[in-house]
This record gives C-alpha cells, structure tokens and sequence, in this order.
C-alpha cells in the first residue's frame, strides 16, 4: 500500500491499494481468523469480524437509508452497527444482503483503521457528512455495479470497502475453483473463458454457494472473467 495526499474529503491522506493487495489482505486475514473456507463455501463474515476486532456486530435501529456504519477508537475498530431491518426481514436477500453490509464494514476495518488514529494526532476538520472522527457511516446506495465509483461521488473510502467486501466474501481462488464446471478453453493457448450462455447460470450457482446476492456475484465473475476476453477469442 501507498498513500497519497488527500486534495478533498475528511481525510488527510488517501491510501492508495493494488487490486492485488486488497485479495491478499484478506486471504492472509482469513487465514489467519481460521475461516478460510477449505472449499467453495459461505464466508463466516460474522465471526471474522469477532475474531478479527473482539467485537460482535450489533443490531440496531438506523436511518432508512443507512445499512451499517464502523465505529473508531484510539485502538482500531470499537463498533460495528448494522441495520435491524435487515437482520429481521427473514428472507433469504436480506441474508445475502447482511452478509455484503458485514463484509463491508469489515473492510472498512482493515483498510481504514490508521486514518482516525491520524485524524486524532492531527484533529483534521472532517467536513463529509458520513464521516466524522470517529465513524463511518454507510448509506444505501445500492447494490455495487460497475457505476460504483460514479455513485460514490468521490467517496473512495466506500468503493475500497466493497472492493475489500468483495475478496472477503468471494475469495478468488474458491471462486476460481467453483466456476471449473463452466469454463471452456478457448483459442491456440486454451484459456479459460466463460462462454456468455453459461453467464447467467454462473451467477446464480456463485450467489448460492457463497450466500451472496447475484449482483455481487456478476460483478465478481465480470472482473474475474471479462466478457471482452471471450469476444477476443471469438474474433
């Protein structure tokens, strides 16, 4: 990780992360909490955070329009605080759902944690209004798509988290090794590319086994596998 100097926003600097990092971050950290899976399964997003920050997620009653937000000390993370609607609806979005806003605070978590210890040596103004010296808080926007950094207006700190969120709870190598079953080798070097009529059932099958909904699923299949490569191959 680098940082670079913040021009605007709540924060002196920015930390500036490779793709790759943010996977390996949280592969080692998985790891690390015992809760990498051995096979293409759910992600205890849940006990990672309990193991990972001694804290337990708390259920409480937020905003409509607020899903979550991680709260700072002087030692990293004190709080997570999710929605009770969500864990209360009962229904098995709201499930896939929980699990993307959890996974989002974490990366919060472990990507963020030093800026407030920052923020209380040097007492920046934290003019954002999801954010203070304390806490971040995380509105719903949405699902995450490929408009992602548009709809955040500049806020990288959120589209980090669900980078973070995404390689927390769809590991690349576990979703390399589900999507065997759909790839076919193409073109005089054999790469694996996924053709567009297994997309869709690739997506649900992902979104199953990991407990995650299909968007995030697309999403993450989309980066791992480009539709650009397939046409590529094809031409």
């Amino acid at each position: 990780m680098k940082t670079l100097r913040a021009a605007a926003g709540p924060f002196l600097e920015r930390p500036y992360f490779k793709s790759e990092e943010i996977e390996r971050i949280c592969i080692d950290e998985l790891q690390a909490a015992k809760l990498y899976p051995d096979a293409p399964s759910p992600v205890r997003i849940d006990r990672f955070i309990e193991r990972k920050f001694n804290v337990t997620p708390i259920y409480n009653d937020l905003p409509e329009d607020v899903l979550g937000y991680t709260e700072f000390g002087e030692n990293g993370v004190q709080a997570i605080v999710v929605s009770r609607a969500l864990s209360e609806e009962g229904t098995k979005t709201a499930e896939y759902r929980l699990n993307t806003t959890l996974g989002h605070e974490a990366g919060h978590g472990l990507l963020h944690s030093y800026l407030f210890a920052l923020a209380a040596q040097s007492s920046p103004l934290f003019n954002d209004e999801d954010v203070n010296s304390t806490k971040i808080l995380c509105r719903n926007q949405g699902e995450p798509s490929p408009s992602t950094r548009k709809r955040y207006d500049g806020k990288w700190w959120e589209y980090q988290a669900n980078q973070c969120m995404a390689a927390l709870l769809l590991p690349k190598p576990l979703v390399a090794k589900c999507m065997i079953p759909f790839l076919e080798n193409q073109g005089l070097l054999g790469i694996a590319v996924l053709p567009g009529a297994q997309r869709d059932h690739a997506i649900n099958h992902v979104a199953g086994v990991f407990q995650v909904n299909p968007v995030v699923a697309r999403i993450r299949i989309g980066e791992l596998y480009p539709k650009s490569e397939e046409k590529q191959l094809v031409l």
